[in-house]
């Protein structure tokens, strides 16, 4: 009834029992103010590391408290602090091996052999664990999208697009870079303006005339976007519809007529009596 169970823990003892800890133990005592500048966070891991010596933990608290650029090569901390540059080399050996600096070599490009220094204020989070900066990843793959094409300038449509018609205009364009290098365009291109060419060849214009029309007063500029000039061309310049006339073979018909005398239909330019029943010369 009376034994008393080893195995539970006591209870915590209160630190607000009136007394304070510090003054019972003879511990450190904070009194601390706000810093809003000139100030650097370091972490309690490397404040209260327990394989860093005091010189090293010290050491990366001064370099962490550095702006970029700053030197810190055993001499130039040599200089700065009065521990020797034995002592000063052995803490940055510390903290390469704990990750919290990373030294490499390199060459410059008048051949001076210079080291290269980083410090890391959390290691494990943008290093290796050795040490060592982690390979760059390679850069994601992304379809490359095509440069975007500029829409040309509409062009006139015929009227009817025969295929010979369209065929005739293609051959136009064609023979166009024979007089001018500079009007060598693209299939595309030229898909887009045969319907011009065909409505010019439709207002009765020979492929020789729309050949001349399109490769006359060029600037004499490189031409960036011949294909764009043309279509401007063949929009702002189109010569107007020619009259409409006749077939030329084909024989003019004449009016029907009703014969006086027999009530027949004829052709004819005057009502009267039809072939049949003319009177005689």
């Amino acid at each position: 009834m009376g034994t008393k169970n080893t195995s539970v823990r006591p209870p915590a003892e209160s630190r607000n029992d009136g007394k304070s800890h510090s003054s019972q133990c003879g511990g450190v005592t904070h009194d601390n103010v706000r810093h809003t500048t000139r100030f650097t966070v370091v972490g309690n891991h490397l404040a209260q590391h327990t394989a860093l010596s005091l010189l090293a933990i010290g050491l990366a608290v001064h370099i962490q408290s550095l702006p970029s650029g700053a030197r810190v090569d055993i001499n130039s901390l040599a200089a700065r602090f009065p521990e020797g540059k034995t002592r000063i080399a052995g803490a940055l050996r510390e903290l390469e091996t704990h990750g919290y600096l990373r030294r490499t070599r390199l060459r410059t490009q008048q051949g001076r052999m210079v080291t290269r220094t980083v410090s890391c204020n959390q290691p494990g989070r943008t290093g290796g664990e050795d040490g060592q900066s982690p390979p760059p990843r390679p850069p994601r793959r992304t379809a490359e999208k095509p440069p975007r094409r500029r829409v040309l300038p509409a062009v006139p449509e015929p009227v009817y697009p025969t295929p010979d018609l369209l065929q005739t205009a293609l051959g136009v364009l064609s023979g166009l870079r024979r007089t001018d290098p500079r009007l060598l365009i693209s299939a595309t291109d030229a898909e887009h303006l045969v319907p011009g060419v065909a409505a010019w060849l439709e207002r009765d214009l020979t492929p020789e005339d729309v050949h001349r029309a399109l490769t006359t007063a060029l600037p004499p500029e490189p031409l960036h976007r011949p294909a764009a000039l043309l279509a401007h061309r063949l929009a702002a310049q189109l010569p107007p519809l020619p009259p409409l006339r006749p077939p030329r073979d084909q024989p003019i018909r004449h009016p029907l007529q009703n014969c006086d005398t027999c009530d027949r239909a004829y052709r004819g330019t005057e009502p009267g009596t039809c072939a049949g029943c003319a009177p005689g010369p």
